[in-house]
């Protein structure tokens, strides 16, 4: 079983956006793929639901009280959990997840609010034993890009000299929010402009393989 991560200390950075994809993802590629929501919005589980109907339906969970023992509930079957974090939560309010996962997903905006916002959380991730171990992978995922501008540029320069890899860089596209609302996802159609954006996901799930 493999456990990813998605978390952010600042909020409306897409975390749930890229929690949804990676589970659609999974699930489309024929794994059995539970999505723990831990995020009050519920946004997740709502995504869960209108995708219920389908073949390539994501078992959604509760997992806002995370010291509840939420891994005890996941089906004996289950091949990737991910976890949609509650935005705004510390290394030390995530444990019970982080101590499971395999992986972590920091999404980042190219805004100078939205870089500094995040940067006390890696700060604290930095402090976990695994991450200085190497034992648990940390990605960022550089979200909302606008590739012409000059924002967005220089904040490409910046998380390269980050300690963490810079593992995706996600353009920016209204499709994102339209989808989310359907229960879908960008892997769920082929069309020539939406495989331009699958693209985009390709070294993210690359990374997410080998972690």
């Amino acid at each position: 079983m493999k456990t990813i991560l998605v978390a952010s200390s600042k909020g409306g950075v897409g975390k749930t956006t890229i929690a949804t994809h990676l589970a659609a993802q999974a699930a489309l590629s024929g794994q059995r793929t539970v999505l723990v929501d831990a995020d009050p919005q519920r946004s997740s589980t709502r995504w869960a639901e209108k995708r219920a109907g389908l073949e390539s339906a994501v078992l959604p969970m509760d997992g806002s009280d995370a010291a509840r023992g939420w891994q005890r509930d996941l089906p004996e079957d289950t091949d990737v959990v991910v976890v949609d974090a509650a935005a705004g939560a510390m290394a030390h309010e995530l444990m019970p997840f982080l101590e499971r996962a395999d992986a972590v997903v920091v999404p980042v905006l190219p805004s100078t609010l939205d870089i500094e916002a995040t940067v006390p959380f890696l700060d604290t991730l930095a402090k976990l034993a695994r991450v200085r171990r190497g034992e648990l992978p940390i990605g960022l995922v550089g979200n909302k890009l606008r590739p012409w501008t000059n924002a967005s540029q220089q904040a490409l320069e910046l998380w390269q000299q980050w300690p963490y890899p810079l593992v995706a860089q996600l353009r920016d596209s209204q499709a994102y929010a339209v989808l989310c609302g359907l229960g879908k996802s960008l892997f769920d159609y082929q069309s020539a402009q939406v495989r331009e954006h699958q693209h985009d996901w390709q070294p993210l799930l690359r990374w997410l393989k080998k972690a």
